[in-house]
């Protein structure tokens, strides 16, 4: 019998946590059978929340296997999660993406983005909702994190809200010891970074609203 990631104590906080959930979540996981040494462990842990509340939804796919549909929503690292918005049949993507298993500090942005996404809202501030909603270039955000970095979580949730907000942003959080090889290439010294449009811009540290969309539109400006 497999051993549960998630001990009593925390499955009671979540559930406490969860009776805020509004709308149906879906969250799509995709595996892989190459080389991929967390896809188990995250594939566990998000089957262990999203058993927690009857609003989430959990379906598996392989990103070899189930490429057409990894392509469709822009994964391409394993284990890799999608969290949408379920109405009906209906996927809703919002453009809420994890590379990487979320443990560590990062639990808490998984909890916190799942009642987002199921609120249908991204909680900005009303003169960050109406720039982003200016926005007519795609702007990708990659935040790189660690487990053990306690600011992240913050820094994860601002580029997930962003995303929430405006149909031209996809955020992801990328586990920076899972993938060296892209923290290697957008010189990740310090968590959180957050790599703007693949590096024509970057953030260091968790910032507030107001300098993570000054910095964006300043990369688009480059």
């Amino acid at each position: 019998m497999t051993t549960k990631l998630l001990n009593n104590e925390v499955i009671e906080q979540v559930e406490e946590i969860f009776t805020g959930l509004q709308e149906p979540v879906q969250v799509l996981f995709f595996g892989s059978q190459q080389d991929c040494d967390y896809c188990d462990d995250t594939l566990q842990l998000v089957q262990e929340v999203v058993d927690i509340s009857d609003k989430l939804e959990l379906s598996i796919y392989d990103i070899e296997d189930d490429a057409a549909l990894a392509s469709q929503y822009n994964v391409d690292k394993a284990p890799g999660l999608v969290l949408a918005g379920r109405d009906g049949d209906q996927i809703l993507d919002y453009g809420v993406r994890y590379a990487g298993i979320p443990s560590g500090h990062e639990f808490s942005s998984l909890i916190h983005t799942l009642l987002l996404v199921s609120g249908r809202d991204s909680d900005l501030s009303k003169d960050t909702r109406q720039k982003l909603q200016e926005l007519d270039t795609p702007v990708h955000l990659m935040v790189f994190v660690t487990p053990t970095c306690p600011y992240c979580p913050r820094a994860v949730i601002l580029a997930h809200q962003m995303a929430m907000e405006s149909p031209m942003i996809e955020a992801e959080m990328i586990e920076a010891t899972e993938f060296p090889e892209l923290s290697t290439r957008f010189g990740v010294s310090g968590v959180p970074q957050t790599t703007i449009n693949h590096g024509a811009g970057s953030v260091v540290g968790a910032v507030p609203e107001d300098q993570l969309l000054a910095e964006i539109q300043n990369a688009l400006n480059e």
